[in-house]
């Protein structure tokens, strides 16, 4: 009797452990081999691939190989060890990041590490998620009028999901940031390091905060910026990046009045937006309402305000031309990777329109937060594979964490959340400007994450580096 008790401890104690975000994870076929290429998009670069398991818990099943380039430390006699990166997305490529670097990153990082970096399962050189055109283009709205239309997008995602992963292959099922980290240690084996320093920006951070979490003690540093929160839940997340949405487009209608050079300066900036939107929503402008909101994201992340005020002059001023067909976005990448990764899955109608009231509220220039069309994408699919949860993190070397103050994307608040969540083993820089990128912007935020990247030297609790004013 007592045998069976202890049985039936051990079988829940197993389980318990295998619900942890800190339990062990499959260590994966331990002959790892690197195949490098003698052709590559850098003279100065070596590109190779790397065969690893599509599923982690199944290493002798299914393969594919994972892109990856390293560009070596310019002076090899003082080399650090490897620095790797991922630029974020999800969906944007770490091979290209890596290829760039020397427009990135000081010649003094360059000097001492060599860069590696990869296209994460999924993502362009590697297994990329692959969906038809047409059914792209037949997205219904993300904005639902009713419960038929609501059924109407979840079944839209639901055929998309059965396409993209008919098109895509098991990769599909198994683009999570869980298996991506996974990934990222074998690289690390494969590289023959014991321990490598990292570098996330955005979607990145959240890769570097997972494997913090499982593989810690091979981390010598890390630097995340523009920070993610997985901490969070659904109305939390969207209504956190409606508030940095709506923040960001004020910083930039603050500085407009106030700067002569502004192409909106002798504007109410503020009353021509809200009559461009209104007009976009008729027609009556060249680009629809979600693409002039799209840009206006992406010119404020930079921040390049003197080019989102032309942009929207233009707009203002020039008649109505036929809009160019462009292809669509592939929000198979979404699915396979942000719905794996955040249990978002609003259940109805109600629940959504609630939602994007609450979002409208919370931004009512911006209209949504950058994730509502994502979140969107996710209804009707299967439960996430990797959800939520809050950071634990036992076992990793100090973490700088970088964030401006005024991010269009990633809200403050997240990093700030998860500097809480791992006190620890976290130090928070925070950039007191605007944008979605920390490290170049002065050389307070650069000298920072340099001197650390290189001496480990973390710097004083609650920095602040100053802003740059965007350019006028």
């Amino acid at each position: 009797m007592l045998l069976k008790r202890k049985s039936g401890l051990l079988v829940l104690l197993a389980a318990a452990l295998a619900a942890s975000p800190s339990a062990p994870v499959a260590a994966g076929p331990e002959h790892l081999s690197i195949t490098w290429s003698t052709s590559c998009d850098q003279v100065s670069a070596d590109c190779g691939t790397l065969s690893l398991p599509v599923d982690w818990t199944h290493p002798s099943a299914a393969r594919f190989d994972l892109s990856l380039v390293r560009v070596k430390a310019a002076d090899q006699s003082r080399r650090i060890g490897v620095l790797m990166v991922n630029p974020g997305g999800p969906g944007d490529s770490g091979v290209d990041f890596a290829l760039r670097a020397s427009t990135y990153f000081s010649p003094e990082v360059l000097a001492r590490f060599d860069i590696v970096g990869f296209d994460p399962r999924g993502v362009k050189r590697t297994s990329p998620i692959t969906c038809s055109k047409d059914l792209l283009a037949a997205r219904p709205s993300t904005f639902p009028a009713n419960q038929v239309e609501f059924d109407r997008v979840a079944a839209y995602n639901q055929q998309l999901r059965a396409d993209c992963r008919s098109l895509s292959g098991p990769v599909f099922d198994h683009a999570d940031t869980l298996s991506v980290v996974q990934d990222v240690d074998a690289l690390r084996r494969a590289l023959g390091e014991r321990r490598i320093t990292y570098f996330g920006h955005s979607y990145g951070s959240l890769i570097g905060e997972q494997y913090a979490e499982r593989y810690g003690d091979h981390l010598r540093a890390m630097v995340i910026s523009a920070t993610m929160d997985h901490s969070l839940g659904t109305e939390d997340f969207l209504v956190s990046e409606a508030i940095t949405a709506e923040d960001s487009f004020t910083q930039f209608t603050t500085w407009c009045s106030g700067t002569p050079s502004c192409a909106l300066h002798d504007h109410d900036t503020t009353s021509t937006w809200n009559d461009l939107l209104a007009r976009a929503d008729r027609g009556e402008v060249s680009e629809p309402t979600a693409k002039i909101l799209a840009n206006t994201v992406k010119l404020l992340k930079n921040p390049q305000w003197t080019e989102l005020a032309a942009y929207l002059r233009d707009l203002t001023e020039q008649p109505p031309t036929p809009t160019v067909p462009t292809d669509p976005p592939n929000i198979g990448v979404l699915q396979a990777v942000f719905c794996q990764d955040w249990q978002i899955r609003p259940a109805d109608q109600a629940e959504l329109a609630r939602l994007t009231a609450l979002e409208r509220q919370a931004a009512p220039h911006m209209h949504r937060a950058t994730a509502h069309d994502p979140a969107v994408g996710c209804i009707g699919l299967p439960p996430a594979t990797n959800p939520q949860h809050h950071l634990h993190i036992t076992k990793a070397p100090p973490i700088l964490i970088l964030n401006s103050a005024h991010d269009p994307v990633t809200p403050y608040s997240w990093p700030t959340n998860v500097h809480q969540q791992s006190a620890d083993t976290t130090v928070l820089l925070t950039y007191d400007g605007w944008g979605h990128q920390v490290y170049n912007r002065n050389t307070c935020t650069r000298t920072t994450t340099d001197t650390y990247l290189l001496t480990l030297t973390t710097p004083t609790p609650a920095l602040h580096c100053p802003a740059v004013p965007p350019p006028a």
